[in-house]
C-alpha cells in the first residue's frame, strides 16, 4: 500500500534560486471565469517580503538563500495565503512546491493532536521530499510538527506516531493515508488544507482517484483545496475542479511554453547494441556536475549501473525493485553529491529535485511526450542551464521524438561532434 502499482512517475519540484534568465512571456490567470494575461514585468523588483508572511517564514526563506519569487510563486502565493482554492500548472523546476508549503505554513495555527493539512502525492520519494520542504520552511515555527506516511514502512510505526506525537501537517501516498484513516488512527476531521501534488497522475489512475476521493470525503466540507502539476491536460482539468469551489486557475497558456528555458536538447540515432559504447564516450567527453540516465525497466537500470561501475564511472541506481529504505538512502546520497551518476527508471522522472544535475540522458526513449518533458526537467531547473541527450534506436522512438517537437514547439537537433560546454554548464 502507499505506492502506485506501476513505477510511480514524479514531476518536478523546487529549486527556487534567484532566476537570472528571462522568464516565459505570460501565464493565464483565471479568477471567477475571467482570464487575465499576466506579464513578467516587475516581478524581480519584489521579494518574498511583499507577501506579508510570518516573520518565522521569512527567516527560513532567507536562511535558504531565496530572494525573488518565481513567476508561479508570484501569481499563486498572494491568493493561496487567503485560503483560495488553487489549480496550477507551471513548468518543471519553477517552485510550485514552495507555493503550497509557504501558503499552508502561513495559514496554519497548530492545535495539539489535530491534523490541519494533508498533502497527497503519488510516490514515496516525492512524499519524502515534500516533507523535507515543510521541515525546512518551518524550522523557526517551534510548535509545528510534520510527518510523512507511505507504504513499505511497518504500519505500527505510523500508528504509534499518530497516537503519541500527532503531526499538524501530514504528507503521504494515498494507499497508506487511506489505510490509517479507515482504521481511525488518522483523524481527518480537522483538515483545513487539502493538497494534491502531481494531481494529474493522482487522478488519471482510476484506482488512485478512488482512494483520493474516499480520503477527500473524510475531510470537512469547508477547507482549502490546492492542486499542482507541470502537465494538466484539458481532459483532467474538469476532474480537478470537481474537488474545488470556484478555484483560481493558473495554466501555462500554451504547451510550447512548458519546455525549459536554458535547456539544450539533442538526440543521437544509433542501434540498440551501440548504446553502451556511446554512453561511455559521452560520460568521458562531457563536463557535468551530476547526470541522470533514464532507462525503461528495473532490470536495465541494474545492468547499466553494474556496467558503468565496471568501467570505473561513479554510478548508483534507483528503481522500484529496491526496499524503500535503500531507495531513500541512495536518493539522499546522490542529492548530497556522494556520487555523480544516477541510473534510474521513471520513478525519479517526476518531482525529484537535485540542484547539481545539469545533464539528463535518455538511454531509453520515454513512452510519451509528457514523460520526456518530466525527465528532461531534472536538468536546467529554475532557469539554470542544462543538457538533455536522447538515444533514438527504433521507429517508435522517432515517433515520440517527433511528438515532443510538435507539441512543445522545440527543435531537437542531432548531437554535433563538438558541443560548447558554456551552453549547458553554469558559468
Amino acid at each position: 500500500m502507499g505506492e502506485t502499482k506501476d513505477e510511480g512517475y514524479e514531476e518536478e519540484l523546487l529549486d527556487y534560486e534567484e532566476e537570472e534568465e528571462k522568464a516565459p512571456d505570460s501565464v493565464g490567470t483565471k479568477v471567477n471565469g475571467e482570464v487575465a494575461k499576466k506579464g513578467y514585468v516587475g516581478i524581480h523588483s519584489s521579494g518574498f517580503r511583499d507577501f506579508l508572511l510570518k516573520p518565522e517564514l521569512l527567516r527560513a526563506i532567507v536562511d535558504s538563500g531565496f530572494e525573488h519569487p518565481s513567476e508561479v510563486q508570484h501569481e499563486c502565493i498572494p491568493q493561496a495565503i487567503l485560503g483560495m482554492d488553487v489549480i496550477c500548472q507551471a513548468k518543471s523546476g519553477m517552485g510550485k512546491t514552495a507555493v503550497f508549503v509557504l501558503s499552508t505554513l502561513q495559514q496554519i495555527d497548530p492545535v495539539a493532536g489535530q491534523v490541519s493539512a494533508l498533502v497527497l502525492c503519488h510516490t514515496r520519494e516525492l512524499a519524502y521530499q515534500i516533507c523535507n520542504e515543510f521541515e525546512r520552511f518551518s524550522r523557526h515555527l517551534a510548535d509545528l510538527k510534520v510527518a510523512v506516511f507511505y507504504g513499505g514502512v511497518n504500519v505500527k510505526v505510523h500508528k504509534d506516531l499518530l497516537k503519541n506525537e500527532c503531526p499538524h501537517i501530514v504528507v503521504g501516498t494515498p494507499g497508506r493515508i487511506l489505510a490509517l484513516a479507515r482504521d481511525k488512527d488518522l483523524s481527518l476531521k480537522n483538515v483545513r488544507h487539502f493538497i494534491l501534488d502531481e494531481c494529474d497522475k493522482m487522478l488519471e489512475s482510476l484506482d488512485m482517484r478512488r482512494d483520493v476521493q474516499e480520503i477527500f470525503k473524510m475531510t470537512p466540507h469547508d477547507k482549502q483545496v490546492m492542486m499542482f502539476s507541470a502537465t494538466l491536460s484539458k481532459e483532467i482539468r474538469p476532474v480537478c475542479k470537481k474537488f474545488m469551489q470556484d478555484p483560481m486557475e493558473i495554466y501555462v497558456d500554451d504547451e510550447a511554453k512548458l519546455t525549459l528555458h536554458g535547456l539544450v536538447q539533442h538526440y543521437i540515432k544509433l542501434k540498440e547494441e551501440e548504446k553502451n559504447r556511446k554512453l561511455n564516450d559521452l560520460l568521458d567527453a562531457l563536463d557535468f556536475n551530476q547526470v541522470v540516465i533514464f532507462v525503461k525497466s528495473v532490470s536495465r537500470a541494474a545492468e547499466l549501473d553494474k556496467l558503468l561501475l565496471e568501467c570505473n564511472f561513479p554510478s548508483i541506481c534507483i528503481h522500484s525493485g529496491m526496499s524503500q529504505e535503500e531507495r531513500l538512502k541512495r536518493y539522499r546520497g546522490f542529492k548530497e553529491g556522494h556520487t555523480r551518476i544516477l541510473v534510474a527508471t521513471d520513478l525519479v522522472g517526476r518531482g525529484i529535485d537535485i540542484e547539481r544535475v545539469n545533464i539528463v540522458i535518455n538511454y531509453d526513449m520515454p513512452d510519451s511526450a509528457d514523460t520526456y518533458l518530466h525527465r528532461v526537467g531534472r536538468a536546467g531547473r529554475f532557469g539554470t542551464k542544462g543538457l538533455a541527450i536522447t538515444f533514438v534506436s527504433c521507429a517508435a522512438d522517432v515517433d515520440v521524438l517527433n511528438n515532443v517537437q510538435s507539441r512543445f514547439e522545440v527543435d531537437i537537433k542531432q548531437l554535433p561532434e563538438q558541443i560548447d560546454t558554456s551552453t549547458y554548464m553554469p558559468a
